[in-house]
């Protein structure tokens, strides 16, 4: 079965992606033409894309540089992939002391995320979707008991925050930021090239990304919503972004049966995945809100997902069930 990576559902029109290149762009009412500068890297496990428009490319890439190395070094906080990052640590230790000012933050977010879906989203679903990925590795799937027992330790109110030190109510307890913390450096990567004085840029990684101002002639950068199977056959959405970020769920990017039924995003209060969508898409002022929304929603399903979303200011959703029917939040502009 061919399936759409995460990067693909959410396609940047008209924007490259090369490494290093750089272009002249004709945007109206400049004395001189502005430069596109694309830079490209490998972080996170996933490639990080940014694009800069500005009027000095040696200025321009100083300030792309400065900021994948400042993104690079998130990751080393915020990664369960590292075994020396901050959030290791505190997965194997249950108790993390005198922990960053990142880490504090995306948990606090995701906490109150959390709070808002009612349990939908929680960043202690980790030992389940180890259970799952485990299982699957074997091609099979966990047995109910497995699910009820590794249940038991997903609730995010067990995380317990006390100044800067973060520790777990229940020993064997672990969480995961796939679902927040890579728009979390998306966001952290954005605040970079804004300091360096740029104001038209776009960061992406994964399919999470941010985007500020214009790409050229003050219109907003264009952004497509692909149908979440190959086959489909619905058009792709295309959306208008500025000064907004967007982000992606969907139950193709890591299914654990063929026909999609379940997958990662796993619904905490139930240990299995929601049965309704099939991708979801939110914009938000943050990458990170907007990632952390999207998973939320998908384990919502459409009904109470747009309950909440409808209930957010600057808060749009773009929604495709298993049948690929298409549902959009009141607030959209489609």
């Amino acid at each position: 079965m061919t399936l759409y990576s995460r990067r693909q559902i959410i396609k940047m029109i008209g924007v490259s992606a090369a490494a290093g290149a750089a272009w002249k762009l004709g945007f109206s009412g400049q004395n001189s033409p502005l430069i596109e500068i694309a830079e490209s890297r490998v972080l996170m496990g996933t490639v990080v894309n940014l694009t800069v428009i500005g009027e000095d490319e040696s200025i321009a890439k100083t300030a792309v540089s400065a900021t994948l190395d400042h993104m690079a070094h998130l990751e080393t906080i915020l990664s369960c992939h590292r075994p020396d990052s901050e959030l290791s640590i505190l997965n194997r230790e249950g108790a993390l002391q005198n922990a960053s000012q990142p880490l504090l933050d995306v948990t606090a977010q995701a906490q109150q995320i959390s709070g808002i879906s009612s349990g939908a989203f929680d960043i202690t679903i980790k030992p389940l979707v180890d259970l799952y990925q485990a299982n699957h590795a074997q091609g099979e799937m966990p047995t109910e008991t497995a699910v009820y027992t590794t249940q038991q330790l997903v609730n995010y109110k067990n995380i317990i925050i006390e100044g800067k030190n973060i520790h777990f109510a229940k020993p064997g307890m672990s969480i995961t930021l796939d679902g927040i913390g890579k728009g979390y450096i998306v966001d952290a990567g954005t605040a970079v090239l804004r300091k360096h004085g740029f104001k038209n840029v776009m960061v992406e990684a994964g399919g999470d990304l941010m985007a500020l101002g214009a790409k050229d002639n003050n219109q907003p950068w264009r952004i497509g919503l692909q149908p979440p199977r190959p086959q489909a056959e619905a058009n792709m959405t295309v959306i208008g972004l500025r000064n907004q970020a967007a982000a992606t769920s969907g139950d193709y990017m890591q299914p654990f049966t063929a026909e999609l039924s379940q997958h990662h995003i796993i619904d905490p209060r139930t240990g299995y995945s929601a049965p309704e969508l099939a991708s979801v898409t939110i914009t938000a002022p943050s990458a990170m809100l907007a990632d952390g929304l999207a998973t939320a929603v998908a384990v919502l399903g459409s009904k109470e997902g747009l309950e909440l979303i409808n209930q957010l200011s600057l808060v749009k959703a773009y929604l495709v069930t298993k049948e690929m029917k298409q549902i959009f939040s009141i607030n959209s502009s489609i």
